[in-house]
């Protein structure tokens, strides 16, 4: 895999959090490569370090040690500012909690990534209703998260992440709230995205209903990743 296909090199990858008087080492030192084009899930049993992982790559936590790349860019050599910069721009990233504003509409949450960028509020708006369209949630543009169900507010928060046209998209979860056609829609939706317009994805996942969207299936546990396995993917 040149450098140029490569979406997210993580080398060594190690992260701890202090609890107390204990440390817990929740990344053990990770490697793993995504390139561009492809769908990427991450499985394992809870609290093997999955969302730390994504969240480490998408720039949200900062590691301890190892090398963390994404776009040719190590994340470490970046403050603050500039990190917050660069997810802004490259990063899409679906919740697990959905973490939608509740005083927004759907449309107006969907639409925050492209306002956030400079985007004018008419063609934002406008692009999160085609967002909206996408998610089959056309008809709910004006709604507040608290007219919605859990699997609606669900596709709300996919939509916002996809708005902005991210080279990265990293999902929490993203059909858990889903019945299997709905869940099904969504992921075809998340896997042309990255087919038609060479973007990455990765996804964390307890479901097996969508496995067979990956390409390739990386199993994690206690803080390591252990296998990868190929596959051939859904279209």
């Amino acid at each position: 895999m040149n450098e140029e296909q490569t979406a997210v090199s993580c080398h060594g990858v190690t992260k701890s959090y202090i609890t107390g008087p204990t440390r817990v080492l929740a990344l053990r030192g990770v490697d793993l490569k995504v390139r561009m084009g492809e769908l990427l899930m991450l499985v394992g049993p809870s609290g093997c370090g999955k969302t730390t992982l994504i969240s480490v790559i998408a720039g949200i936590l900062d590691h301890d040690e190892g090398d963390c790349v994404v776009f040719q860019q190590d994340l470490r050599a970046l403050g603050q500012g500039s990190k917050t910069r660069f997810r802004g721009q490259n990063v899409g990233f679906v919740f697990q909690a959905y973490n939608l504003l509740p005083t927004l509409t759907a449309a107006e949450n969907v639409a925050v990534p492209l306002l956030l960028l400079g985007a004018g509020r008419a063609k934002a708006i406008a692009r999160a209703q085609e967002m909206l369209d996408r998610v089959a949630l056309g008809d709910k543009i004006r709604s507040l998260p608290s007219q919605l169900s859990g699997g609606q507010q669900q596709r709300v928060a996919i939509a916002r992440a996809l708005v902005h046209k991210p080279r990265l998209i990293v999902c929490d979860e993203p059909t858990s709230a889903l019945d299997h056609e709905t869940g099904g829609r969504v992921m075809e939706v998340l896997r042309n995205t990255a087919l038609s317009s060479d973007r990455a994805l990765i996804i964390v996942t307890h479901d097996n209903r969508i496995f067979n969207f990956a390409d390739r299936i990386a199993r994690m546990d206690d803080g390591r990743i252990t296998f990868i396995e190929s596959q051939v993917a859904s279209s």
